[in-house]
């Protein structure tokens, strides 16, 4: 049995923790009632989603004119939420594939919901984009299907086809990823439950999983496939999404540091909602045996590293339009930090480069309250990022004919609240079906990495 170092702190708390007490413990949200947490924070999410919906439905009903965007800016709110919940979907992945192939055993107690949560932000930002079209009806234009309406193909030199299809590709293997890990567990939930219809629907979901030694070799075998599979696909997403501004030649665009600082990004923001969804997750599931300070404290330091290349990545930008000698390139960055958009680019500034560095200090890192407040903060950051380089790139182009200003209007403002209310729906729906924890996951490291063991460990050490 592998012994891990006991000056490490436990990812497991808990003097009493059996195997026993894990399944009851990840499985109590499901076979029990809900408490009242949980009802109060559903409660403020369906509010806001039944907001969003509404304004769709109008939306669809009047057409894209309900929106504040206009000839010269017409990639503004829906095309920086869409960035904005692509970023936040990135953490999931990687804290899964990634960190399983580095074989980390701090990911088993967040994985779940970091997956969880990447499957739900991808379709709020597939949201965004289906509707920017205007006719979502038909965008199914977007992909290459033989039609009747004669040689009408989508462009492929287009970097905004190779988004649906990067999009599509990584949605589908993070399901099936997330889905493998699931199975397992749905077998566990399977054999506990007394009500035949979820005893049967469990049952389905496991695909007859028995749990013998060829079921945990295949498992396993395959998750490192997917994982393998995956990895490169985080990369490839966002710095896909950052080509279809940096192959354009709108200025503050037309830039190669695009892909490496949007995944940077990407990254950064996801950890960021993580963290705000487990702190949540934790205290309304009575998870703090398993989702600990140590897990929160890792995240907070990748917080740290991922912000600090989003610091150095302004910073190049800036130094970058300086040294080109380009008077448009340096114009535009001029005008994001003294502009009428000033307040974006300071906003930006402040929430991104300047409140992650807070995580330096240990108190910081280590405190529940401080690490949600500012994983909120980064989460506006980003946004403000977003906003900054689509609406200040383009509200004022190459002719000052055309310069305009942008505002969202209350549809638009609507639907971004809304998705937020969804995501959080069905994440609180999630949490109420499958387990949040990969059980399985956390049994295999209870005895080198949990409080009891560890003390057991030390005592008899102690003794020899």
């Amino acid at each position: 049995m592998h012994q891990e170092s006991a000056i490490r702190e436990p990812l497991i708390l808990g003097d009493d923790v059996t195997y026993g007490k894990i399944t009851a413990d990840i499985a109590k949200p499901i076979e029990g009632k809900a408490n009242k947490w949980w009802y109060v924070c559903f409660g403020i999410a369906m509010a806001a989603f039944l907001w969003g919906f509404g304004c769709i439905c109008y939306f669809i009903g009047t057409g894209i004119g309900a929106w504040g965007a206009n000839k010269t800016v017409g990639w503004a709110w829906d095309i920086t939420n869409f960035v904005w919940w692509i970023g936040i979907g990135h953490a999931g992945t990687l804290i899964s594939a990634v960190l399983l192939l580095f074989r980390q055993k701090w990911r088993m107690a967040i994985n779940r919901s970091a997956e969880a949560m990447t499957i739900f932000a991808v379709i709020c930002a597939a949201l965004f984009v289906t509707l920017h079209t205007g006719r979502p009806w038909l965008d199914y234009w977007l992909f290459p299907l033989p039609n009747q309406f004669g040689s009408l193909w989508t462009n492929f030199n287009s970097p905004l086809l190779w988004d649906v299809f990067a999009v599509s590709t990584y949605f589908s293997v993070s399901l099936v990823f997330w889905y493998l890990g699931l199975i397992p567990d749905f077998a566990m939930l399977r054999d506990r439950m007394t009500k035949p219809l979820a005893k049967k629907i469990y049952g389905i979901m496991s695909f007859g999983w028995s749990g013998r030694a060829r079921d945990w070799t295949r498992y396993e075998e395959v998750s490192l496939v997917l994982a393998g599979l995956s990895t490169p696909l985080v990369f490839s997403v966002h710095s896909i999404v950052s080509m279809d501004f940096a192959t354009s030649i709108v200025p503050g665009w037309h830039t190669t540091i695009f892909p490496p600082y949007f995944v940077a990004g990407a990254v950064f923001s996801g950890f960021a909602m993580v963290l705000t969804l487990l702190i949540i997750c934790r205290k309304v599931l009575n998870l703090e045996n398993y989702i600990t300070l140590k897990h929160i404290e890792y995240m907070n330091i990748v917080i740290i590293v991922t912000g600090s290349i989003v610091g150095v990545a302004y910073l190049t930008e800036l130094f970058v339009a300086w040294y080109s000698g380009v008077e448009y390139e340096q114009y535009a960055f001029l005008n994001r930090a003294t502009g009428p958009y000033w307040w974006s680019y300071w906003g930006m500034m402040t929430c991104n480069v300047i409140s992650p560095q807070l995580f330096w200090f240990k108190k910081i890192r280590t405190s529940i309250i401080a690490t949600f407040i500012l994983s909120i903060v980064v989460n506006i950051g980003m946004w403000f990022e977003r906003f900054v380089i689509i609406v200040t790139s383009i509200h004022r182009d190459f002719l000052p004919s055309s310069w305009s200003m942008y505002s969202p209007t209350y549809i638009e403002i609507g639907f971004f609240i809304g998705t937020i209310g969804f995501f959080f729906v069905i994440f609180l729906l999630f949490a109420r079906v499958f387990p949040v924890i990969a059980q399985s996951e956390l049994k295999t490291i209870m005895k080198s990495s949990s409080e009891k063991y560890k003390k057991l460990h030390k005592e008899n050490n102690h003794h020899h």
